[in-house]
């Protein structure tokens, strides 16, 4: 998860309080919202106190270690709020891991990759499906998650586990080594994707394969767009930004895609669609509501907002839960590409 992110301001208005041509790099993205801070750069408090503050501008104009710094640092306090939601988070996505884990068909002995690993669960299953004579590394940015995913492989005494705090698209991996490179939704992050995913082909050993998931468009995707149009019936829509900035939805284009790992000197590239109802669980009202305002893009409250917007935005976010409630709890449409490649 390696990203930096704006936020409800737009790009102009930053520029107005930095002065002209602050903005002239590129900036990244993770999440969008309303949220608004003091200033752009400001990382503290983010996602403290119960408030997931997704949205950060970062530019790109530090050294590379400045701005690694500053994304460890974002991912750390974010990474606390996916440790509390872990549990319902796992069941959400649990399907479309498993149908990339299918695709890549890992076999006993293998060593393998796990990019984006969270707080463990597909590293975990990996590890048991490679047996004690292979070997997972789980690899991610955020040190929280990587801690709870630790934590578990201890508590379930699981041996060919390792876990690495970095950032999978710029961390100096032995050359070779591995024999896939998995992901779940943790690909889509790279600053520079040309050169995270040439990173990560460097990593495998010669006909090495990489198989991941990743969210195809906004658009074709209830389980966000729902949730975020119920709080722009408060707060109105959110500024547009850069469909190809890293964040969630960055590799939602086919093309974006195969242009991305050939250019990385992948082959044999496959990308197909996978669609399927996604699950967000049961749960009242309020604990739905709460997940969707810590977790989900474009539901963020604004520090600023007064009690009556709260309420109003509590309430939209409620109406829709309830609109979308099954007898198997909150169900709404997903839309992947499931990818794979060689090295």
């Amino acid at each position: 998860m390696t990203a930096g992110v704006s936020g409800h301001a737009s790009l102009h208005q930053w520029s107005g309080q930095l002065g002209h041509g602050d903005l002239a790099s590129p900036v990244v993205v993770i999440w969008w919202s309303w949220s608004r801070r003091s200033g752009p750069g400001d990382l503290a408090g983010l996602g403290r106190g119960g408030t997931a503050n997704s949205v950060v501008v970062i530019w790109q104009t530090w050294a590379m270690s400045d701005q690694a710094e500053v994304l460890r640092n974002y991912w750390t306090d974010r990474g606390r709020v996916w440790v509390d939601h872990r549990t319902r988070l796992d069941s959400m996505l649990a399907p479309l891991g498993e149908a990339a884990i299918a695709r890549l068909h890992p076999g006993g002995g293998e060593n393998l990759l796990d990019i984006g690993c969270g707080t463990g669960s597909t590293s975990l299953e990996l590890a048991r499906l490679v047996g004690g004579s292979g070997q997972v590394t789980g690899v991610d940015i955020s040190a929280p998650m990587v801690a709870e995913a630790r934590r578990r492989a201890t508590e379930a005494g699981v041996t060919n586990l390792s876990f690495v705090v970095a950032d999978a698209g710029a961390y100096e991996f032995e050359p070779r080594l591995y024999d896939a490179a998995f992901s779940r939704m943790g690909i889509m992050f790279f600053a520079e994707p040309v050169a995270g995913f040439t990173n990560l082909r460097r990593a495998l050993r010669p006909g090495g394969q990489l198989s991941f998931v990743c969210w195809r468009s906004p658009g074709e995707n209830s389980w966000v767009t729902e949730p975020g149009q119920a709080v722009a019936e408060v707060l109105g829509p959110p500024e547009p930004v850069d469909p190809d900035a890293p964040g969630p939805f960055s590799l939602a284009s086919a093309d974006r895609i195969s242009s991305t790992l050939t250019g990385a000197g992948l082959v044999d590239i496959d990308i197909t669609p996978h669609d399927l109802p996604l699950s967000v669980g049961d749960g009242t009202t309020d604990e739905l509501v709460r997940y969707y305002i810590d977790l989900l893009p474009g539901t963020t409250i604004p520090e600023n907002a007064e009690v009556h917007v709260i309420d109003r935005i509590k309430a939209a976010l409620g109406t829709m839960v309830e609109r979308r409630r099954t007898p198997d709890g909150i169900v709404m449409g997903a839309a992947a590409w499931l990818v794979s490649a060689r090295a």
